[in-house]
């Protein structure tokens, strides 16, 4: 990864006043170790007209995939493969941004003891980044930067230039220019680069609402594209970006001539004693999956993809769910689901109650008959179309619970998500994302299939145009079908 600053200066104001600025000395090449490789800071050219510091990110593959190790970052699919086949250490990203604060550290404050005044001035800038992930193009990245003084060039890179029938990659050869002071500079790039790579390395805190607050400050608070920002800042993490955007009206307000403090705290105390915060979807699809639950009447229950255990957590509040299995073909999942579950800290009793094991869904086992109910929430959109029927057979077919519920996104919504590119799934191992049609023409020849009754009920706010952000089946055998009927096998008609 790789970025270049550049300036202008004249005799009485030399361009290599850049490096007492950056604190970092024209005439060295310095490294600075980081989490992820080591970061190069070196200055291509130094004259009193012009001077330019280059930062250059060397990722350490090995440690990208050791931190990030079962986490799917970055777009990466979690799999061998996609440790390997990851186009992320080449481009700017959060990365790259966290690096620039290590190294920039004192710059990105504003201070410099040696030129006290120098570090307020504004400087002619030139930064130049020769590839930004951009999930948006070059539209979004206008967007970001032109509201804060710049004047941005930006040109996509094609994927291949041989083969322009291709078209374009997601990424773009990045120049902006402006007079601005370098702390703000470097402020900016700090929190947009991750933002318009729309994901980060590490998993975001709480405390990452302070940093955003003490990079942001000044311009943030009344950018027009606050709300995308925020979003994408805190990868999606809503209660987050509330939060930041809530302080940051409070800072936008006492920064107005026409507002007392008195009345802003005022303001702040009425309106969350009135506004009610919304519920999130994944704790409105919980709780539409244990209504249908306990309306079948079920109390042995299958968890089939239980992932980190959430769903395995609720159940086990309701004492009428006697029986519980998570399942999940990820081991570190269920690992986790573990530690989240306080397992080895269960009373007896309880953990009677619950059980987790490693195993694939698309293979039949003999152990999983005979359950009240089995839950897939969220599962089959990360399986390839082609393993669906295994999946399919494996669950209604063979396992043969009295009820199956299956949750699954609804990708007619997407467009009410205002962070979400077009034509992009949610999640960058969705494998396939239905519309309600779809999703029903699916459930309705499964049901057939194997004997069911199929219903549908959606989860979340049911928009009157594109429908709910969850859509839910829930099939129930039917009073006609009995064990002695041979359920048929689609994988292996399709097979055949």
């Amino acid at each position: 990864m790789f970025l270049t600053i550049s300036t202008t200066g004249t005799a009485e104001r030399p361009a290599t006043d850049l490096g007492f600025l950056l604190h970092k000395h024209p005439e060295k090449v310095q490294a600075f170790s980081t989490s992820h490789g080591v970061a190069h800071v070196l200055y291509p050219e130094a004259s009193a007209g012009r001077c330019t510091a280059a930062l250059l990110l060397e990722v350490d593959p090995v440690a990208l995939v050791r931190k990030g190790r079962g986490k799917g970052r970055g777009g990466a699919p979690d799999s061998a493969l996609g440790q390997y086949v990851n186009d992320r250490p080449y481009a700017a990203s959060s990365l790259l941004a966290v690096a620039l604060a290590a190294v920039f550290r004192t710059a990105l404050r504003g201070v410099c003891d040696a030129l006290p005044g120098r570090a307020d001035q504004a400087l002619p800038l030139r930064i130049e980044v020769p590839a930004v992930a951009a999930r948006g193009g070059t539209e979004l990245v206008k967007r970001l930067f032109e509201p804060l003084g710049w004047t941005v060039a930006a040109e996509s890179v094609p994927l291949d230039t041989q083969f322009p029938e291709w078209g374009e990659s997601r990424y773009v050869r990045l120049t902006l220019d402006g007079e601005l002071r370098l702390a703000d500079a470097l402020r900016h790039l700090y929190v947009l680069l991750p933002v318009l790579d729309g994901a980060k390395h590490y998993w975001v805190a709480p405390d990452e609402v302070d940093k955003l607050l003490r990079a942001g400050e000044g311009w943030l608070e009344n950018h027009p594209e606050q709300q995308l920002i925020t979003a994408r800042y805190f990868s999606r993490r809503w209660s987050l970006a509330r939060e930041a955007r809530e302080r940051l009206e409070l800072a936008r307000l006492a920064e107005a001539d026409d507002v007392e403090p008195e009345a802003i705290d005022n303001a702040v105390d009425e309106e969350s004693d009135t506004e009610e915060k919304p519920v999130p979807l994944a704790v409105q699809r919980r709780e539409a999956i244990l209504g249908a639950l306990r309306d079948a009447g079920a109390s042995r229950v299958l968890d089939l993809g239980c992932g980190q255990g959430q769903l395995v957590g609720a159940l086990l509040k309701d004492t009428r769910f006697t029986e519980i299995v998570g399942v999940d073909v990820s081991v570190r999942a269920l690992t986790v689901a573990a530690r989240r579950l306080k397992l080895d800290r269960m009373g007896e009793r309880q953990a009677a109650r619950v059980r987790l094991r490693q195993g694939a869904l698309t293979y039949t086992d003999a152990t999983l008959k005979g359950y009240d109910a089995a839950v897939l929430s969220e599962v089959i959109e990360h399986l390839d179309l082609r393993r669906l029927p295994a999946l399919e057979y494996a669950v209604f077919g063979a396992a043969r619970p009295a009820t199956v519920v299956v949750t699954t996104p609804n990708v007619e919504y997407n467009v009410r998500w205002e962070t979400l590119p077009a034509g992009h799934v949610r999640h960058s191992d969705h494998r396939f994302e239905w519309s309600r049609e779809e999703f029903r023409t699916w459930a309705e020849a499964v049901a057939a299939r194997h004997g069911y009754a199929v219903t549908y009920a959606p989860v979340g706010d049911d928009d009157p145009e594109v429908g709910p952000p969850t859509q839910m089946a829930v099939f129930r055998k039917t009073a006609s079908e009995n064990a002695s009927n041979t359920p048929s096998n689609p994988a292996k008609e399709a097979a055949a």
